[in-house]
C-alpha cells in the first residue's frame, strides 16, 4: 500500500495586496515538508486547490513543480484540482509540464471541491455544478488519451481536431476522482475505471464501506478488472512520540479549523469530547506511531485500499518543527511497519 501526505497549505491571512510574508513563509515550509517526505520514503505528496485567504495553494501544480526540483522519487499530486471551474486543457498542460520536470511523477486528483469560491471567481454558475464537472472530466480524459482532440460541449469552446501539448513523460497522467460521500460520484469513478480517493469526513470509517463497494460493483458491471483498481483513503492525521502528546498538540489546531469551517456550514462547535471520540472511533489518525499503524491497518481491513493519504495541518494552526517530526515518524516508524504487515497479503495477491 502506498502511504503519503496531503495538505491544503493552511496559512494566516496576510490581509495585504502585496508583501505577503505569511504566505511566503508557508510556501517555504511546504517545500521543506515535501522534501522531508521524499527523504523518509513516503510515496506521494498531494496539495489541494483553494481560493480563500486561509489556504495558500490556489495553483498546486506550480508548488509541486518547485518541489520536483527538490525531490527524487515521491509522486506529486493535486488534492484536489477543482475541475468544474478550471479549463481542462490548461489543467492537462500544467500537469504534463510537471510530469516532464519531475521525471514522470505527476498525478491529478480531480474533484468538485469542498469549497465553492472558485465558481464566482472564474465566472461559473453554481446551478451548473454537476454538469460542469461531467463535461470537463470528459474533456480531460479525452486529452489524456490522445494527442489530437476533437470535442464539443456546452460550457467551453469546441476543439476542432487540435493537438494539446506538451505530452507527459508517463504514457498517460494518472487521474484520480476525489469523492466525499456521494454515491453518484463513486458510480462514475467505477464506470470510468478511474482510481478513486475517499475523504473520510466524520462518523465512523465503516459507514464508507458501502460507498467503496458501490465503486467496485459499478466498475465490475462496466466490465473492468477491479483487482487492478486503485483506491485511496484520506483523513486528518498527526503523530507524536506518545498518544497524549499527539492529542494535546493536535486538538487546538483541529478545533480552530473545524469550528471555522463549521460556522460557514452550520456545524455544531467541536469540543474535546467529540475530538476524542473521532480519534478513538472515527477517521482521525491522531496518536502514537503504534496507534497510527493499527488504524491504517484497520482501514485496509475495511476498504482493501491501495493508498492512504494523511491530511496534515500547518501554518498558523501548528508548530512547523512538530509537523516535520510527525512526517519523520510517519516515514521512519509507521510506514515500514504498515508495509511489513501487509507483505503477506500482497504476496497472496501476486500469486
Amino acid at each position: 500500500m502506498e502511504l503519503g501526505i496531503s495538505s491544503f497549505g493552511d496559512v494566516k491571512p496576510d490581509d495585504v495586496s502585496g508583501g505577503a510574508v505569511n504566505a511566503h513563509q508557508r510556501m517555504q515550509q511546504l517545500l521543506e515538508e515535501i522534501k522531508l517526505a521524499d527523504e523518509v520514503g513516503l510515496d506521494v505528496f498531494a496539495l489541494g486547490e483553494h481560493h480563500r485567504p486561509d489556504f495558500v495553494i490556489s495553483a498546486p501544480e506550480v508548488v509541486l513543480a518547485a518541489a520536483a526540483s527538490l525531490t527524487k522519487r515521491i509522486r506529486l499530486s493535486s488534492a484536489v484540482t477543482v475541475l468544474s471551474s478550471a479549463d481542462p486543457v490548461r489543467v492537462f498542460q500544467n500537469f504534463a509540464t510537471l510530469d516532464l520536470l519531475s521525471g514522470g511523477r505527476a498525478e491529478i486528483m480531480a474533484g468538485r471541491g469542498s469549497f465553492i469560491e472558485s465558481f464566482p471567481l472564474f465566472g461559473y454558475d453554481l446551478n451548473d455544478y454537476d454538469e460542469l464537472f461531467t463535461e470537463k472530466l470528459e474533456l480531460l480524459l479525452a486529452i489524456n488519451r490522445q494527442e489530437v482532440v476533437s470535442w464539443q460541449g456546452k460550457h467551453r469552446a469546441a476543439i476542432p481536431n487540435l493537438g494539446v501539448y506538451p505530452r507527459p513523460l508517463q504514457a498517460s497522467l494518472p487521474i484520480w476522482l476525489a469523492v466525499g460521500g456521494t454515491p453518484a460520484s463513486a458510480v462514475r469513478a467505477g464506470q470510468l475505471n478511474l482510481p478513486m480517493t475517499v475523504a473520510l469526513l466524520g462518523g465512523t470509517p465503516d459507514r464508507f464501506v458501502p460507498l467503496v463497494n458501490l465503486y467496485r460493483q459499478s466498475a465490475r458491471q462496466a466490465g473492468h478488472d477491479i483487482s487492478q483498481l486503485p483506491l485511496a483513503i484520506n483523513s486528518h492525521f498527526y503523530v507524536a512520540d506518545t498518544s497524549q502528546q499527539a492529542a494535546n498538540e493536535f486538538f487546538p489546531s483541529y478545533q480552530v479549523l473545524m469550528n471555522r469551517v463549521g460556522r460557514e456550514r452550520g456545524w455544531p462547535p467541536l469540543g474535546r469530547e467529540q475530538f476524542e471520540y473521532l480519534r478513538q472511533y472515527g477517521p482521525l489518525l491522531v496518536g502514537s506511531p503504534q496507534q497510527i499503524i493499527d488504524k491504517i491497518l484497520h482501514f485496509h481491513e475495511l476498504f482493501q485500499n491501495t493508498r492512504y493519504l494523511a491530511q496534515v495541518l500547518g501554518g498558523p494552526l501548528t508548530d512547523h518543527a512538530k509537523n516535520l517530526h510527525a512526517i519523520e515518524l510517519f516515514g521512519t516508524k509507521v510506514a515500514p511497519a504498515v508495509r511489513k504487515a501487509l507483505q503477506p497479503a500482497q504476496a497472496d495477491v501476486n500469486k
